[in-house]
């Protein structure tokens, strides 16, 4: 009876022993920005992996050409973002083509309003940058439109024309997502249901029914996705108001006149 327990004790020592480094060993996910507030200094390798990326931050990260690089940003109604990227070439290179894609919530390529998306390095040049100004980012949207709505946006960068010699060749990235809130301008009379941001997870026992229901990521806005129905608008709508109401005032004493015709004898 001893033996056999000394057998068990031992596997359980060497199980405990090799977890940790089966656990090492495993690939660890692609770095996002931490809870100080650091930027994050690698990216994702496909839209599932995509790193996280706040407005306002610039993040950075190492590769090699030929490799696609994601990060993600939110970006909520009335919004106009902008995204950046910087991309340093080795110092021996040929010409390279790069390019900056953005994707939506429903992974759709969103079109660039302005900005050089795609640029070509040329065999001396020691870094390319590309930048991409969105449409400003709408409420709702029909379900044929293209138009941008509110939740997670993907970037994708890589090079998509380059000799074979540089194939593999190291590079470092920078990029960097901001907005501007366009406000009224772009309001428009429709909400989105729930923001296109990616689940995370997946919970059971929530409905009656045993069905399981997704969990929305917390990774968005800071002050709530759409976090209200008050715009600008609001505000250009009364002053029209009180601009027309005076107007029409001015134009009724203007066409009044006097009162009574003087030619008119009195008692008629």
């Amino acid at each position: 009876m001893r033996i056999p327990r000394v057998l068990s004790a031992a596997l359980l020592a060497v199980g405990l022993a090799a977890g940790p480094a089966a656990a090492d060993s495993s690939p660890s996910p692609s770095a996002s920005a931490s809870s100080d507030g650091s930027a994050p200094t690698r990216a994702g390798t496909s839209f599932r992996t995509a790193t996280e990326l706040q407005q306002g931050q610039s993040a950075t990260a190492s590769g090699s050409t030929g490799d696609y690089l994601y990060w993600s940003f939110p970006a909520d109604a009335g919004q106009r973002p902008t995204v950046k990227a910087t991309v340093k070439l080795p110092q021996s290179h040929g010409s390279q083509t790069w390019q900056l894609d953005v994707y939506d919530g429903l992974r759709r390529r969103q079109a660039c309003q302005y900005g050089a998306n795609t640029r070509t390095a040329a065999q001396d040049a020691t870094s390319v940058e590309l930048a991409c100004v969105l449409r400003t980012v709408r409420g709702w949207a029909e379900p044929w439109a293209n138009d941008p709505l509110p939740g997670t946006y993907y970037l994708r960068l890589t090079v998509v024309d380059l000799g074979a010699s540089d194939l593999g060749q190291p590079v470092s990235a920078e990029v960097r997502a901001d907005s501007k809130d366009i406000g009224g301008a772009a309001a428009v009379d429709g909400s989105l249901g729930k923001p296109l941001v990616p689940g995370i997870a997946v919970k059971s026992g929530e409905n009656k029914d045993g069905s399981k229901t997704a969990v929305l990521s917390s990774f968005g806005s800071h002050d709530g996705w759409s976090s209200g129905w008050w715009s600008d608008r609001w505000v250009w709508t009364g002053i029209g108001a009180v601009l027309a109401a005076l107007a029409g005032i001015g134009g009724y004493a203007l066409t009044r006149g006097s009162g009574r015709p003087s030619r008119v004898p009195p008692g008629v």
